[in-house]
């Protein structure tokens, strides 16, 4: 793994952000001094930090205080979770739901909890292969249940805007955890409940 330190140019490193973008407009744009453009780096500043602040967030924090006691056994799954991430390939967004669930040992979280992990981790700089891991072992990590499930599925808009230009194709990834692995059943019945609704091309 390379020294990100020394491989970062020590000639930009005290340049300010927006004069980085600005220069990047410049480089692109024939006409970078139109009135429309005069604020846009300092925008695409303020939109970078957003789409990137779970660099700033961890899952502790994110669920703070929402673990109760439950003996609760069968699954807990909330499915539909909006996401919205940043392929670190090109950083081009990407975009679609996460499923997640898992079956408690004593500890449940509260069901918006779900959400605000996929938040964490989806606010990054991301592949969907390791977010879709991150988000699992978050959720066993925190709450130790039996068993986690996180199915999500994504369109890629360095897909679709550039390279292959396919429109309609969707990127499926699953991680899977304790029960759900051991126990096809359980995995069968998780699988079955998140693509529930779905209609399949023939």
């Amino acid at each position: 793994m390379s020294d990100s330190t020394n491989s970062r140019n020590p000639d930009l490193i005290q340049v300010p952000f927006s004069d980085l973008i600005r220069e990047m407009i410049y480089r692109l744009d024939p006409d970078p001094e139109r009135e429309g453009m005069e604020r846009t780096p300092e925008r695409v500043e303020k939109s970078m930090k957003f789409l990137t602040q779970g660099y700033s967030l961890t899952p502790a924090e994110a669920i703070g205080d929402g673990i109760f006691e439950e003996r609760h056994h069968n699954m807990v799954m909330v499915k539909d979770i909006e996401l919205y991430s940043m392929c670190e390939h090109h950083l081009l967004p990407f975009f679609g739901k996460a499923h997640v669930a898992y079956i408690p040992d004593g500890q449940i979280m509260g069901l918006s909890k779900a959400a605000r992990l996929v938040e964490v981790f989806s606010r990054r700089f991301q592949v969907q292969e390791r977010l879709t891991e991150q988000v699992a072992q978050a959720v066993w990590d925190t709450i130790h249940p039996m068993g986690v499930g996180v199915v999500v599925e994504a369109y890629h808009l360095c897909m679709m805007m550039r390279g292959v230009e396919k429109q309609n194709s969707k990127t499926i990834t699953s991680a899977m955890r304790g029960t759900f692995l051991r126990d096809q059943k359980t995995r069968d019945e998780f699988l079955r409940l998140s693509m529930a609704g779905h209609v399949l091309l023939s």
